[in-house]
Order: structure tokens, then sequence, then C-alpha cells
């Protein structure tokens, strides 16, 4: 249970994600459905919250000259990332969170779907099968199967 938790929790921080949480639960000697299940739960989690408290944090962390600049340049590479999810909506939100490389994931498409004021009844399913589709290639890749099929 101790690394059903460390999977679950480990997927829950930004750089990480289920990408490195998947992996790591699989080591640790999860079957790879339950590191995948805690995982995929574990990124979700915060993801309604990223949703609906973004735009107020962001506003706070504005008052201070040193956070102000630096939400600046997460909303303009938010912005870059979204040019996709602007251009195709529902189905570039789902692929910006499902492919699994640096700067992708859940809380990109949660900071994505706020900056381009997409409402949380359409992001809030695109980004959990993101993170479903995510969770099932990091799987296969992580025990193999991907190997095995090339």
């Amino acid at each position: 249970m101790k690394t059903v938790l460390m999977t679950f929790f480990m997927a829950m921080l930004p750089v990480v994600e289920l990408r490195g949480a998947i992996p790591f639960g699989v080591a640790a000697g999860l079957h790879p459905l339950t590191a995948m299940g805690a995982a995929v739960l574990g990124n979700l989690f915060p993801v309604p919250l990223i949703l609906l408290l973004l735009r107020y944090a962001f506003r706070w962390l504005r008052r201070f000259p040193r956070l102000g600049a630096l939400i600046d340049r997460l909303e303009r590479r938010a912005h870059l990332k979204g040019r996709k999810v602007r251009k195709y909506r529902t189905l570039g939100l789902i692929l910006l969170v499902a492919v699994p490389l640096p700067g992708t994931g859940a809380w990109t498409g949660a900071l994505v779907a706020d900056v381009l004021d997409i409402r949380m009844r359409t992001a809030l399913p695109a980004i959990v099968l993101g993170v479903v589709a995510a969770g099932a290639f990091v799987t296969a890749m992580t025990c193999g199967v991907a190997g095995m099929l090339g």
C-alpha cells in the first residue's frame, strides 16, 4: 500500500506526473495496471483545483514583481503550446495531455485550458482522456510492449 501511495503522490508532481510515477511503481514491484491506476488518479487529482483556482492564484502572485514575471513567462509558454489546442479545441487538448513528452501532461493541459478560457466541462473530460491515454502508453513502454511490437 505504501508503494501505491508513493506512486499516487509522485504523479501529482508537475514535472514528474505519471511519466515518472508509472516506471517508479513498476520498478518498486507494483503490478503495471496498479501502478497505472495509482498514477492516473494521482495525476488527475489536482486538475480540478488547477482549473478552478489558477486564475486567482496568478492574479495574487502578480502582486510580487519576481513572481509576476514568472507568471508572465508561464502564460506565454501556455499560449505557444496552445496553438494546436486553439485550432483543434478538445481534440487538441486531449493530444497535448496524451503525448508523453516533457512540457506536456495534465498540468500543462490545465494551464493551457485556463489561458485559452476553455470551460471546465470541456477541459476536464479532455484532460482525463489524455491522462488515461498517456498512462496506457507509458505503462506499455515501461513493460516493453512497444519494444516487442517493433
